[in-house]
């Protein structure tokens, strides 16, 4: 299981404090309860870190998100870490690319060119065609829900024991809908890999992840606020957008606060409808078992 740092907390953990000093269920007793050394994070953060070790300053890995358990709780913190780690280092990887390289053929059905290298990355998704924006967003809206449900099969919730990070196969919708490669090991390279080797690199996916995430927003920082990152001042390129407003070339801040807040509050809804929803399983998995026990004694 994975602990947190620093750098994961203000992506993941931070933004869903709130929710975790709800009031508890009546049913909390029932809810499968770990330390943090009983879960398994303290050991596996000296893996990760040995100078850093264990780090949860805000006890987060003990809440109960939900009014569920802490070890759904920690499987949903460290999916989340995990998740925006894999985000960043695809960022990271992004803007070194974009700002040197672009698609040689055409972006739109109009013969339209992908925007000019000479424009910063921030620069270049302004000048893509609203459309297009609308698209990308649309596809990381289906890879979150197909996440969520886990690829629509019998695969339990990263909450309710699915590995944290863990994405589910394409197979359903090979079978029913059309082909698609998986977006892990697409091609079966890693089919015979030992689990102690996959557990190996997934230490290191995550620390990688962490320092992506700081790499990433260092590039947004210094092209937003010139000299506030000393050591990108020569390469970074002043950007006077706002890069957390993905429509702002498009519409009024007012406005996109609008759809974003809304679409916030969609995601909210249906994340807490799964929540309850788990929640309500395992109450009555303990019930059916409180009832199993009443009978055989």
């Amino acid at each position: 299981m994975k602990t947190f740092t620093l750098l994961a907390l203000p992506v993941s953990a931070l933004a869903f404090t709130p929710l975790s000093l709800q009031s508890r269920t009546a049913g909390k007793s029932a809810l499968a309860m770990s330390s943090p050394a009983e879960s398994g994070l303290v050991d596996l953060a000296k893996k990760q870190n040995p100078v850093v070790g264990y780090f949860d300053p805000l006890s987060l890995a003990e809440q109960q998100f939900w009014g569920q358990s802490t070890d759904a709780t920690i499987g949903f913190l460290r999916q989340a870490e995990i998740k925006h780690g894999r985000v960043a280092m695809a960022a990271f990887v992004g803007y070194w690319v974009q700002s040197n390289w672009h698609f040689p053929w055409a972006q739109t059905l109009a013969g339209d060119a992908f925007p000019s290298i000479d424009l910063s990355p921030e620069q270049q998704w302004d000048a893509c065609p609203l459309q297009a924006r609308i698209q990308i967003i649309t596809v990381i809206g289906l890879l979150e829900v197909w996440d969520e449900y886990g690829g629509g099969n019998d695969n339990p919730h990263y909450m309710k024991g699915r590995q944290p990070g863990k994405y589910p196969s394409f197979a359903q919708f090979r079978d029913t809908v059309h082909f698609v490669f998986d977006l892990y090991d697409p091609f079966n390279f890693n089919k015979k890999m030992s689990e102690e080797k996959k557990a190996e690199r997934l230490l290191m996916e995550v620390n990688n992840g962490r320092l992506a995430m700081i790499g990433i927003f260092s590039f947004l920082v210094a092209d937003k606020i010139p000299g506030a990152v000393p050591a990108l001042a020569d390469i970074a390129t002043p950007y006077d957008g706002n890069v957390m407003v993905p429509f702002g070339a498009d519409f009024s801040l007012s406005q996109s606060t609008i759809v974003g807040t809304l679409s916030f509050i969609g995601i909210l809804c249906a994340a807490n409808a799964g929540a309850a929803n788990g929640r309500d399983e395992l109450e009555l998995e303990s019930s059916e078992s409180s009832s199993e026990s009443s009978e055989s004694s």
